[in-house]
């Protein structure tokens, strides 16, 4: 479970996701500024790494060079307004080395879900969730207080920041 924040504009990404792995409580807290080159590992409350971010910005959208695979009803088409019409699109994205299928609202094009496929990470699935269209918090784009003396250290790319 998890909360992704998105700035098109900014090109900037925050995500934080806490659980249960093997019974034992994890979060995971990654601020990814593409413009800058950083990401931050945030490990509340004890301090943060900052890596250099090795991988262009990408957007959360249907890429020029996706193929379209046909569009499905999630839901039911049996009753008026109870299904949602959902396009999928195929693709690949070589910088990154990966494929990808992923899944938009034929209306509105919001992004449903992905799943990518790297050699190095195997497959890596995204859900998207209570969509918000705007930037709720605009702060929670600015790397916190404890990551004030971090100093870059390694290095890491779009699925690195995310394993």
């Amino acid at each position: 479970m998890g909360k992704y924040n998105y700035d098109a504009l900014g090109n900037r990404v925050r995500f934080r996701e806490f659980g249960l792995k093997d019974g034992m409580p994890f979060q995971n807290d990654r601020l990814m500024l593409f413009e800058e080159g950083v990401s931050y590992e945030i490990n509340w409350p004890f301090g943060c790494k900052k890596r250099a971010l090795e991988t262009s910005f990408q957007p959360m959208q249907v890429p020029s060079n996706a193929t379209f695979m046909g569009q499905v009803i999630v839901g039911s088409s049996s009753m008026p307004l109870q299904g949602l019409l959902v396009n999928n699109w195929v693709g690949e994205l070589p910088e990154m080395q990966a494929k990808y299928m992923a899944s938009f609202t034929a209306i509105g094009c919001l992004p449903l879900s992905t799943i990518y496929y790297t050699n190095e990470t195997g497959y890596m699935s995204i859900s998207f969730h209570n969509i918000v269209h705007g930037i709720d918090n605009p702060q929670v784009f600015f790397p916190p207080a404890i990551c004030k003396h971090a100093e870059l250290k390694g290095k890491t790319d779009f699925f690195g920041a995310f394993l």
